[in-house]
């Protein structure tokens, strides 16, 4: 299984690191920290030392309650970082966003991939632009927006629902023309669910393999930890750690994680101790 992005194919026979670069004031962990163009780009470099196979670029906060922002804003965030790091990292940059407008500009400027937070629901034509580009898609299952998603956590059957409502997107996004080696899924960590919800998504990700792509997981420091452990975001590395293990055991290929080298140490060691000829994590890349 291939994952075909603009300039770049990655395969799995080993996980794969995306570090998360924010770029907002009022992301749930570090917003803020990182609006100023230097320093995103000393992040950037922080991360890829670290491990980052991927560096994924978000303008605009998808925690909830979040309040959205302009294309204009978003782009202002976007576009000073986007353009250094483009001639600056070795490595492919993803760019979230739930605008057509965003993705477009986004990958006209080097972005090889966009992560939609909506799985397509927010704004179809999103799809097009990836496809008329040849990037990779990321589809993540939210319900809502950030302000409503919380109120949207009612399912008949959690991991089939989630499942369907994948798999349409993957429609959409083939209708626009975007081809199914340009897509891989994540089930939505954090979004529309509760914190039992998520636990149950982790315990069951390999069923989402029955929709042939690969699998993103994003566990990074969000509250459904705290659920378990009362910690606040600066105190969720360790649980971010056991949930990224475990979802690596149930067929998670890529990781969205601020903390790369805590997860990469721990992914290396699962992988030695689950096979044993493979003991290094590295993702396959061609150009």
């Amino acid at each position: 299984m291939v994952w075909k992005t603009k300039a770049v194919t990655f395969t799995f026979e080993r996980p794969l690191m995306m570090g998360i670069l924010n770029l907002t004031p009022d992301s749930f962990y570090d917003g803020g920290r990182f609006l100023n163009p230097d320093q995103a780009l000393e992040q950037a470099f922080r991360l890829i030392q670290d491990g980052a196979n991927i560096l994924d670029l978000g303008a605009e906060s998808t925690r909830p309650g979040a309040k959205s922002v302009s294309e204009e804003e978003e782009l202002n965030r976007l576009l000073p970082v986007l353009d250094r790091l483009r001639e600056q990292v070795p490595v492919p940059l993803s760019v979230d966003t739930t605008k057509s407008g965003v993705a477009r500009c986004a990958l006209e400027h080097g972005a090889h991939i966009i992560n939609d937070v909506s799985g397509l629901r927010q704004d179809p034509e999103l799809a097009r632009a990836v496809g008329e580009f040849g990037a990779g898609l990321v589809l993540m299952h939210r319900r809502g927006t950030p302000e409503t998603m919380q109120l949207m956590s009612d399912y008949n059957d959690l991991i089939g629902d989630v499942s369907c409502e994948l798999s349409k997107s993957i429609e959409v996004a083939e209708s626009y023309g975007v081809s199914l080696d340009q897509i891989i899924i994540d089930p939505g960590i954090g979004f529309s669910k509760t914190a039992e919800q998520n636990l149950e998504l982790l315990e069951h990700l390999n069923e989402f393999k029955r929709l042939g792509r690969p699998i993103l997981i994003g566990p990074s420091r969000k509250s459904f930890i705290a659920a378990v452990t009362k910690a606040a975001p600066d105190k969720r590395l360790f649980g971010t750690v056991a949930a990224s293990v475990l979802a690596f055991e149930r067929g998670a290929n890529i990781f969205r994680v601020h903390d790369v080298w805590a997860v990469r140490e721990a992914l290396l060691v699962a992988e030695a101790i689950l096979n044993q000829n493979k003991p290094s994590l590295r993702g396959s890349v061609s150009q």
